[in-house]
């Protein structure tokens, strides 16, 4: 593969190779690494001036890990995303408890090290969805804590390989998702975000509206609403490559009936036409599959990961041994 001017490609063991580049295979992720010693303000130069070269690699290859550069800071990864020059994505309707550290950067979902976050595409679950996400290691695990990646496009392909009736019919019908979060903060919870600060604010008025222009309703209750969002695409088209990917929060959610309790926070899923979701033990396939076709790289101090959110799916794989600091953007 070739390379820019300041980058070189490096290989790491972790990474998985794939039959679609033009030499016949393509490493996932592509990691690159400084040709020569570098300071942060030489990598955001050649990041402005490259910035061709590697949006067309992260089309071909959907991530890009930056190591052994010298972002050292939340502020130096502010600059390096600011670099990059895409539009910042506010987190309105967002659901994980995150908060802002400076300019563009905000911690990654704050609920507990140790549990796992399940493969996603960041938020799916509303129809104006990040293109990038970016992620910063700003202080690497002691042990675990990976944030492992999967192309979606594969997970489709062999979804519908193998459930084909079941993939028939969320593609037909769409998937709508309902949940209920509470007036107040629960950080113990993967997404225990409040409604005031999913909508960012504490009228409720303003939070329907800002509710319905993500093809959401909200239904209030007492010290909580119930949000419903959709019909929307199981999957989507990515133009670009021209495949589609799997997008959806399907093993995230519960497709079991609702239960209006302040107290539920799960996410519920059904089809669009309001039907149960067929055989849900196809669920549990799907996760499989991706968890064999994921790549987990260890997480190195100053790696900055850039994640094409319409191609690859992310997850977080439980903290064994802190401590653990991953800082994240969101762009349009």
């Amino acid at each position: 593969m070739a390379t820019g001017r300041f980058f070189q490609e490096a290989n790491l063991p972790e990474q998985k190779s794939y039959g679609n580049g033009a030499d016949g295979s393509l490493l996932f992720p592509v990691v690159l690494s400084p040709i020569t010693n570098t300071d942060i303000t030489v990598f955001e130069e050649a990041t402005r001036l490259e910035k061709q070269w590697l949006e067309s690699l992260l089309q071909k290859s959907g991530v890009i890990l930056f190591r052994g550069f010298p972002v050292t800071s939340p502020s130096d990864f502010n600059d390096v995303v600011e670099a990059f020059g895409f539009p910042e994505m506010a987190y309105m309707g967002g659901r994980a408890p995150r908060t802002k550290v400076v300019g563009r950067v905000y911690t990654a979902n704050e609920s507990p090290l140790d549990k796992q976050n399940p493969f996603h595409h960041e938020m799916a679950y509303i129809p104006d969805f990040p293109s990038k996400v970016f992620f910063f290691c700003e202080e690497e695990p002691g042990i675990g804590g990976e944030t492992p990646i999967v192309l979606s496009h594969i997970v489709y392909e062999k979804m519908k390989d193998k459930h084909p009736e079941f993939v028939a019919q969320i593609e037909k019908h769409g998937l709508t998702y309902k949940k209920i979060i509470c007036d107040e903060e629960r950080p113990m919870s993967t997404s225990g975000r409040s409604w005031k600060s999913a909508y960012m604010t504490d009228d409720k008025n303003v939070a329907e509206q800002r509710a319905a222009e993500l093809a959401t309703k909200l239904e209030w209750m007492e010290n909580a609403v119930k949000l419903v969002t959709g019909p929307l695409p199981a999957t989507r088209l990515d133009k670009e490559n021209q495949r589609k990917t799997w997008f959806n929060h399907l093993v995230l959610s519960n497709t079991g009936p609702m239960h209006d309790s302040i107290d539920n926070q799960d996410t519920y899923v059904e089809l669009g036409n309001g039907d149960p979701v067929p055989d849900i033990h196809v669920i549990k396939d799907c996760l499989k599959l991706m968890e064999q076709e994921c790549v987990a790289i260890p997480w190195k101090k100053g790696d900055v990961m850039l994640i094409n959110n319409l191609m690859v799916l992310h997850g977080r794989q439980p903290l064994l041994k802190p401590p653990r600091q991953i800082l994240a953007s969101l762009c349009k």
